[in-house]
């Protein structure tokens, strides 16, 4: 029997092939703008999903930490020159320090509040970033673009080599936040996800288990800004701002909050709809809501989820079908 990671291990290093021979097969720019920019969501977007489909925490202002790993990685690397290597795990840095100081404060709070106070925190930091502008450049953003100096004879300012780089990156983020879902650690943050009372009384220490997600999630949802930066070459207080959540509750919504992959396969299904959409109709915005309205309304949960209850409903019916004695020949007879 194989084991759990060395299976998922496995898988991701398949999907990483799979991506690299992509652009092998199909010599298009806009696809590797299209994987990179849904390495940067894909992440952004599970990240979330550790917190809402694992630790039933709805978080409204969790672009905060996509913001702060963006203009992270992009000041780091404007003012110092340091390796990327290093300006990443820095960047990753300040995020758990930040999500630390405000998941203190959210994760006591109940669902609603909790919601709300950290879509205040998001707002705050968003106003910060308008207001600083020697060093965020305002509403304009971090201008003159981020370096990207060679290392370990990676150059990422050759757009394929930032494809594989930031391919990699989502795969290893993939695998991290697997990990972490599968292990004990995961199944005590759904056990308080369903009843924190009783997990309590277990007891299970429910505020440290919850800020510990809390500043996970806002670490890969960091690593996600930083590819998003290295896509642009720059940081934008967009980033920051509070449509960047809503559209990672919506990816969430659209794709699944139960299967673990079901964030990617919104994130894929939302950068389709919105480039088709945007190039089709002119009030894209009406359309790409009526769409996921549909999407909403008539599933009512995400996609992958309901083609995974699919598949187990028709397994289940062919197992009940299997059960029954077929007719004897005697029967049969008479």
């Amino acid at each position: 029997m194989m084991r759990p990671a060395f299976r998922d291990a496995l898988l991701g290093l398949t999907g990483f092939l799979v991506l690299a021979a992509l652009p092998l097969v199909f010599v298009s720019s806009a696809l590797i703008d299209f994987v990179i920019r849904c390495a940067a969501l894909g992440l952004f977007a599970t990240s979330l999903n550790l917190l809402v489909g694992y630790g039933g925490m709805v978080s409204f202002g969790h672009g905060l930490f996509f913001g702060m790993g963006a203009y992270s990685f992009g000041i780091i690397m404007q003012r110092t020159g340091m390796p990327i290597p290093l300006a990443i795990l820095l960047s990753l840095g300040v995020a758990a320090l930040v999500a630390l100081v405000v998941g203190a404060i959210c994760v006591r709070l109940k669902e609603i509040y909790f919601a709300f106070v950290t879509l205040a925190f998001q707002m705050l930091v968003h106003s910060m970033i308008i207001a600083w502008v020697p060093v965020t450049g305002g509403d304009q953003g971090l201008r003159g673009g981020i370096p990207r100096p060679p290392f370990l004879g990676i150059n990422l300012a050759d757009q394929k080599q930032l494809y594989l780089f930031a391919a990699a990156l989502l795969i290893i983020g993939l695998l991290a936040m697997r990990h972490i879902v599968s292990s004990p650690f995961g199944y005590t943050l759904r056990m308080i996800r369903d009843n924190p009372v009783r997990a309590g009384f277990l007891g299970i220490d429910v505020y440290r288990t919850r800020l510990t997600a809390f500043v996970l999630a806002g670490m890969f949802a960091s690593l996600g800004g930083v590819i998003m930066s290295l896509f642009v070459s720059g940081a934008y207080p967009e980033f920051a701002f509070w449509t960047m959540s809503g559209e990672a509750v919506f990816i969430v919504m659209l794709g699944g909050t139960v299967a673990f992959l079901g964030p990617m396969v919104g994130t894929v299904l939302l950068l389709l709809l919105n480039d088709f959409v945007t190039r089709v109709a002119e009030h894209h915005g009406l359309v790409l809501g009526i769409v996921i309205l549909i999407f909403a309304l008539g599933l009512r949960k995400g996609l992958l989820d309901f083609v995974m209850d699919w598949i187990e409903a028709r397994r289940t019916r062919r197992g009940a079908a299997s059960l029954v004695p077929a007719p004897s020949p005697e029967r049969i007879a008479t």
